[in-house]
C-alpha cells in the first residue's frame, strides 16, 4: 500500500522568476522532473515529487488565513498585525507558518495581484487537479489578475489541446518556458532534453490555448564555437511563435552547474561580455515578423537598455549594443566592470564624468586590464546567481 505523506504546512519552494517578485507562492511540485541541464545549479541533488492536492489546498487555505486577518487589520486602521499576534501565544514557534504569513504579508502590501505555482514545472500534475487548485485559488482571492508557472516544453507538447484550454479558462494565463536555444546543436549539449520543433509546438500550443507565453533565452549558452547558430536558430524558433515575452538570461557558470566544470576541463568554449554582445546584436536583429516584449530583467544582463516592443523598438534595443561594440578595447572593459560592480548602470553613464571615474576606480583595484577583464566579469558575476 503506498505511503501517503503526512501535511507538515506550508511550502516555499527556491526560485521563481524576477517578474513574479510581488506573487504570492504556491507549491504544486517539488524541484525539478527533468534535472539534467548542465548550464543549472538548482535542484541538482533533489528528487522530483509531486506534491498531494489536498496539501496544495490546505497551503492557499492557509494563506487565505492569513490575507483574511491582514486585510481586516487594515480596514481598523490599526497597524499590521504580527505573526505571533495573529498565532497566539500558546502557538508552537511554527517555522512553516510563520513563512505562510510572511508570503501572506508580501502578497497584501503588493496589492494582490498575482500567484506564481512552484518549483520547476507544475504542469507536471494531472490536469484536473491543477484546474483544482487553480479554482481554489480564485475562490480564495478573487482580486488576482495573473496566474502563472514554470513549465517544460516536452510537457507543454504532450498536454492535449482541450486539457490546457481547461488549465486556461480555470485561471492560469501565463506560462514561462526556458527554451534558452533554438539550435538542436546547443540543446543536445547542454542537455536540455528537448529540441527545437518540441519548443516551437509548445510554444504555439500555449498560445493557442489563449495563454501568455514568456520564453528565456542565454545569450552566450552556445559558446563560441556555436554562438551564430545559437542566435539565428533561436530567433528562427521565436518568430515562429510569437510569444508575448521574450526574457534574456546572459549565461553565467555558478558553482554546482555541470557546464562549469566543462569550463574549467577546457571542454566548454565560453565568451566574453564583447563576444556575447556580438551574438545579441545578431539575435536581435534576426527577430522578424512577431510583435513580442523583449526583457532585460535579470542583473545577468549587460545592457538595461534592451526592453521594447517589437518591431517599433528595434532600432532603439540594438543602438547601445552597436555603440558598445565600436568603442576601443579600454572603454568596454570600463563599461563591463563598472556595470557589473553597479558603478555604472546603462553605457551612456560612461559620458558622466562622476559615474566613469567610479568605474575607472574599480578597474585599477581590481587589477583590470582588456585582457583580463573577462576572468574577473566571471569571478564577479557568481555573486548574483
Amino acid at each position: 500500500m503506498k505511503k501517503i505523506d503526512a501535511y507538515t504546512g506550508y511550502e516555499m519552494g527556491p526560485i521563481r522568476p524576477p517578474s513574479e517578485a510581488d506573487s504570492l507562492l504556491i507549491r504544486v511540485t517539488r524541484n525539478c522532473p527533468w534535472n539534467r541541464c548542465t548550464f543549472c545549479p538548482v535542484y541538482k541533488d533533489e528528487k522530483f515529487s509531486r506534491r498531494p492536492l489536498d496539501h496544495v489546498l490546505q497551503d492557499i487555505d492557509t494563506l487565505h488565513h492569513y490575507v483574511t486577518a491582514l486585510l481586516d487589520t487594515q480596514k481598523s486602521g490599526n497597524r499590521m498585525t504580527t505573526w505571533r499576534e495573529l498565532a497566539g501565544q500558546s502557538h508552537p514557534d511554527d517555522a512553516p507558518d510563520r513563512t505562510a504569513y510572511y508570503t501572506a504579508r508580501n502578497f497584501v502590501a503588493h496589492g494582490m495581484q498575482s500567484v506564481f505555482l512552484q518549483d520547476g514545472n507544475s504542469l507536471n500534475i494531472k490536469p484536473h487537479d491543477l484546474v483544482r487548485i487553480l479554482k481554489r485559488l480564485k475562490e480564495a482571492f478573487p482580486e488576482i489578475k495573473r496566474i502563472t508557472s514554470y513549465a517544460r516544453s516536452k510537457t507543454v507538447a504532450n498536454i492535449e489541446d482541450e486539457d490546457l484550454r481547461h488549465i486556461a479558462d480555470a485561471g492560469l494565463n501565463r506560462i514561462h518556458i526556458g527554451m534558452e536555444s533554438g539550435s538542436d546543436k546547443v540543446l543536445e549539449a547542454v542537455k536540455k532534453g528537448s529540441d527545437k520543433a518540441t519548443q516551437i509546438l509548445a510554444g504555439q500550443k500555449v498560445k493557442q490555448a489563449g495563454m501568455e507565453l514568456s520564453e528565456y533565452i542565454i545569450p552566450g549558452l552556445g559558446g563560441q564555437k556555436l554562438s551564430r547558430e545559437h542566435a539565428l536558430e533561436s530567433a528562427d524558433a521565436l518568430n515562429q511563435i510569437n510569444p508575448d515575452f521574450i526574457r534574456l538570461r546572459t549565461l553565467a557558470l555558478p558553482d554546482g552547474a555541470p557546464l562549469t566544470s566543462q569550463y574549467r576541463e577546457g571542454q566548454f568554449d565560453k565568451m566574453g561580455d564583447t563576444e556575447t554582445t556580438q551574438e545579441l546584436l545578431l539575435f536581435l536583429e534576426s527577430l522578424r515578423g512577431i510583435t513580442s516584449s523583449v526583457k532585460s530583467d535579470h542583473t545577468l544582463n549587460l545592457f538595461t537598455e534592451v526592453e521594447g516592443r517589437l518591431p517599433d523598438d528595434r532600432e532603439r534595443m540594438i543602438e547601445p549594443l552597436q555603440a558598445f561594440l565600436q568603442l576601443d578595447r579600454h572603454d568596454q572593459m570600463v563599461f563591463c566592470i563598472g556595470r557589473r560592480t553597479h558603478r555604472l548602470a546603462r553605457l551612456s553613464d560612461l559620458n558622466n564624468p562622476v559615474r566613469r571615474g567610479y568605474a575607472e576606480q574599480i578597474c585599477q583595484e581590481l587589477g583590470a586590464t582588456p585582457e583580463t577583464m573577462d576572468g574577473i566579469i566571471d569571478t564577479i558575476m557568481k555573486q548574483f546567481i
